[in-house]
């Protein structure tokens, strides 16, 4: 096969599964894309340390 038809077909192809995987693609995320995000986001506030407190009485 040539090397320009080849490549002609591949981008044709690669086209139309673009376009098959945008038609399946669902339109909002569902509860399990959310929940797994708003855990990560909870684990991610819970293992940053605390902030330095200015006026803590400190320990001599």
């Amino acid at each position: 096969m040539h090397s320009d038809i080849h490549i002609l077909l591949h981008t044709y192809r690669a086209a139309e599964l673009h376009d098959e995987a945008t038609e399946l693609r669902p339109t909002r995320p569902g509860i399990r894309h959310r929940m797994g995000w708003t855990m990560i986001e909870l684990g991610l506030k819970l293992t940053q340390a605390p902030p330095a407190r200015a006026n803590a009485p400190r320990a001599v």
